[in-house]
């Protein structure tokens, strides 16, 4: 009987202890967890495209896609990719392309003046809504330069932010004024003065021929408006509707420039490129020439000789375009890639970044705030001549701007070659850029 008893219970002891060491066994495997039963998903990126134009490719596309790699890493969730797409008119040509095939880019930086053009196009979205949703939207656009939204807005609404601007400005060689008994420190602020000094600075051999012209100026429309600013005059409306190509000032303002190399002999007779100019002054075979601010550091590291800056000369008063590009987001695109491109866009005309590209490349930081961090300080200080297009921005006014503007581009930048080259008088040039245009616009005029 008590051996029955003994064996039971220890027959008990034997379970209980067997079902011990299971469950001890069974502690040292946890359940498994939702995400040992299915992986998390990786958060969601939103992916941009960015076209972007810089002249200049090598360096400053460097600089560029430097700094959307840095977006990138501070932005996690956005992925930006830089997409270079040649000189502004190659840009625009592709954003637009690619937008009527259905796949547009997020972000683009194209010309200023094209801002008509994109609108007509409807391959833009105006910026407004954004603006008006960033508690600090106001104070973010009233931080910019005023005169650099002057081709940011129509009918009200504002349709890009200032990114890459500009001005015309006088470069001159000051070696060359000190070779010529001129004082480097006192470029012409005059028409008058820009014809006495550049006639010092031209230099012909024994033959006639001449090793140094005291002048160039591009045959381009942009710098033809200075003239015009600088006469008081304008080339176009407000709404881009109407140009006045053959207003009293605009005719005077090319009969001065074209008596530059018939009367005064003191640029070459010709229609110059953008690009000659630049080359010619970089090599000494110009002493002086108007060329956008943008092209400072280019200058400043390739000149063998010391790079003046100074105001585009006044005839009745100081005047100049702004130029350069914007930062335009297309339409249609999907809601997170909306609010991606705005938040890139913030990022890139942040202080410190206008700063920066500002210094990379001469264009004006957009933001008057950006000239109170110690980096543009220093920058400045260095580099007085930095702060002359910004100082111009005063006497600043709109760029060149109307609907169908590639037209009106060619229109008259054929008219000024034909003046320059001697085929056309000023006043015969400008009546038949002013008959072709007004053709070209009429159908936009009375909207």
């Amino acid at each position: 009987m008590h051996e029955g008893r003994r064996w039971s219970v220890r027959v008990v002891w034997v379970l209980t202890l067997v079902l011990l060491v299971f469950a001890l066994a069974g502690c040292g495997q946890s359940a498994p967890s939702p995400s040992a039963q299915k992986p998390e998903a990786a958060p969601k990126v939103v992916k941009l495209n960015y076209y972007f134009p810089v002249d200049a490719s090598g360096p400053l596309a460097k600089v560029m896609t430097e700094m959307v790699e840095d977006f990138n890493k501070s932005h996690p969730g956005i992925q930006v990719t830089a997409v270079y797409a040649g000189n502004y008119t190659d840009a625009q040509a592709k954003a637009v392309a690619a937008t009527k095939a259905g796949s547009p880019p997020d972000v683009a930086v194209l010309l200023a003046s094209a801002t008509y053009q994109l609108e007509d196009l409807g391959v833009i979205e105006p910026l407004d809504d954004f603006i008006a949703k960033d508690k600090d939207g106001q104070d973010y656009i009233k931080d910019f330069w005023p005169a650099f939204f002057l081709n940011s807005k129509d009918k009200g609404k504002i349709w890009a932010i200032p990114f890459q601007r500009s001005t015309p400005v006088l470069y001159y060689n000051k070696d060359a004024f000190v070779k010529a008994g001129l004082d480097p420190e006192k470029p012409p602020k005059t028409w008058n003065e820009l014809v006495q000094v550049a006639k010092k600075l031209t230099v012909r051999d024994q033959s006639g021929n001449v090793t140094q012209w005291g002048l160039e100026v591009p045959s381009y429309y942009w710098i033809f408006q200075a003239f015009v600013l600088s006469n008081g005059g304008q080339l176009m409306n407000e709404d881009g509707t109407q140009v006045r190509f053959n207003d009293p000032a605009t005719i005077e303002a090319l009969k001065f420039w074209t008596d530059l190399q018939d009367k005064e002999k003191v640029m070459p007779k010709a229609s110059i490129s953008w690009a000659s100019v630049a080359t010619d002054f970089t090599s000494g075979r110009a002493a002086m020439i108007f060329h956008s601010t943008g092209s400072l550091v280019g200058f400043r590291q390739t000149a063998p000789f010391k790079v003046g800056v100074a105001f585009v000369p006044a005839n009745k008063q100081n005047g100049v375009p702004t130029g350069g590009g914007n930062l335009y987001i297309f339409k249609g695109l999907p809601e997170e890639r909306r609010q991606a491109a705005w938040t890139f866009v913030r990022w890139m005309t942040a202080p410190e970044q206008a700063a920066r590209w500002s210094i990379a490349s001469g264009y004006i930081a957009v933001r008057q705030s950006s000239f109170d961090l110690p980096v543009m300080k220093d920058y400045v200080a260095k580099y007085p001549e930095a702060l002359v297009a910004k100082d111009q921005l005063k006497y600043a006014n709109k760029e060149f701007a109307t609907h169908e503007l590639s037209r009106l581009w060619q229109v008259i930048n054929d008219n000024l070659a034909a003046a320059l080259m001697g085929k056309k008088t000023a006043e015969q040039a400008l009546q038949d850029a002013q008959k072709d245009a007004d053709a070209i616009l009429k159908p936009f005029q009375g909207k």
